[in-house]
């Protein structure tokens, strides 16, 4: 069996992640050869991990893409603003690419991006992981089989939890949009592109409202300090009270290694972090500006209307119910959850247990070694399913994700084709 070689650029929580499930579970398929990551702890793990030599270990993407093309697959997952130029010189060298998503920031590096790699004739596979979970592809069977008849609506929901919210969309890298992307890009691109996959059909109109509401100064409770460890009197009821979710907590390695950057920080370095940097602010006094709530309307080829809704305030979890002219299916990725198909005819409804589809369990309810498998088999020449798409349909669904924010910012419908169109000129 061929062993695929693979560099890392963007060794956090997303790169790191990809690469252990290839030590871990696809040792067979994958060598690690190389790392470029500027924060020490991380790249040693990875180093330490994949037992990479020094001279292989870089700060800087820059001297890695400098050695050429030297591995076969190239997983990019740095920040979103990052994406663009270790990309754009991958493709350029020949490299295949696991990206994570979103593509880009901006549409126009989206399209630049995708309009490179067809050209050098890459394989360039974003990391929209829904695809690869056996929930899904279930789904996708299901739709196609007929059993539902011709689907006629679909609402979805990703409840993205109060917690996580705070965490990384308040507190964290991803809070702010000029760090980051919108937060419809940057936490639901692979929502939009998941309807889009299952219902194989053109978005042709598009219409979102949606605003920063709660996670704002003026919600700050009174008497609340700028950092939670500087005592502050609503501490004992606050959910997002720093000093329980980071320091109190002791098995949350996520929030722990977020904080400080660091893999396996002591309660020390916790601290440190927490008393130091926005980790520890008051939810309330961040510099965050993305979205808390946000919903999305779309109207899609065959009459087929479509809302997504995705809010901060909630327990978390994705939740999808379609709706055809024999029939609705109902599922929910959270937990030890069920499929339930109810049939118009015979007044029956069918359950399926998540736990009885193979692969359910994992990151993103198995998705995150989902798409580790199926890259090697992809790229091997192996793969025979239908969850891998090019980067072509990929782009388009970001640029359906793009026309939504645009309509969220005119408060008009957006056309999707009018929109793309708008970028040839």
């Amino acid at each position: 069996m061929k062993r695929l070689k693979v560099i890392v650029i963007g060794a956090g929580s997303r790169g790191m992640g990809y690469s252990n499930i290839m030590k871990n579970e696809y040792d067979e398929k994958y060598e690690v050869i190389g790392v470029a990551d500027p924060n020490d702890s991380r790249r040693e793990y990875v180093k330490n991990k994949h037992g990479i030599p020094d001279d292989m270990c870089f700060t800087d993407w820059k001297p890695l893409l400098e050695k050429g093309k030297i591995a076969d697959l190239a997983i990019i997952a740095t920040m979103d603003r990052d994406h663009f130029e270790p990309s754009m010189k991958a493709i350029e060298l020949g490299y295949d690419l696991l990206l994570e998503k979103p593509i880009t920031p901006t549409p126009e590096e989206c399209i630049a991006l995708t309009e490179a790699a067809n050209r050098k004739g890459v394989k360039v596979i974003i990391c929209t992981v829904l695809r690869y979970t056996a929930l899904f592809n279930y789904i996708k069977q299901v739709i196609e089989s007929g059993r539902l008849g011709k689907v006629m609506n679909i609402t979805h929901r990703e409840d993205v939890g109060n917690v996580h919210q705070s965490h990384s969309f308040v507190r964290g890298k991803w809070g702010n949009s000029e760090r980051s992307s919108t937060m419809l890009m940057q936490k639901s691109c692979h929502d939009i592109d998941i309807l889009q996959w299952l219902l194989s059909k053109k978005c042709l109109k598009v219409q979102s409202f949606g605003s920063l509401s709660h996670f704002t100064a003026e919600n700050a409770p009174e008497g609340a300090p700028d950092y939670c460890v500087q005592g502050c009197p609503h501490a004992e009821t606050c959910p997002y009270n720093a000093i329980k979710l980071y320091y109190d907590d002791k098995k949350n390695d996520w929030f722990r290694g977020a904080c400080t950057t660091l893999v396996n920080p002591t309660d020390e370095q916790v601290m440190e972090a927490i008393s130091t940097n926005q980790y520890g602010k008051c939810v309330y006094k961040c510099d965050n500006d993305v979205v808390d709530h946000q919903i999305v309307n779309m109207f899609f080829e065959d009459d087929i209307t479509v809302n997504f809704s995705m809010a901060a305030f909630n327990k978390g979890g994705r939740f999808i119910e379609v709706m055809g002219t024999k029939g609705m299916l109902t599922a929910a990725m959270k937990g030890a959850s069920s499929v339930t198909i109810f049939d118009f005819e015979t007044r029956e409804e069918d359950e399926i247990s998540m736990d009885a589809l193979d692969g359910i369990l994992g990151g993103h309810g198995g998705g995150d070694s989902g798409i580790v498998k199926t890259v090697y088999d992809y790229l091997t020449g192996s793969y025979e399913g239908n969850s891998v798409p090019d980067i072509s349909e990929s782009c388009y669904n970001h640029l359906i994700t793009f026309a939504a924010e645009e309509s969220r910012l005119s408060g008009k419908v957006v056309d999707v084709e009018e929109y793309i169109a708008s970028f040839n000129r």
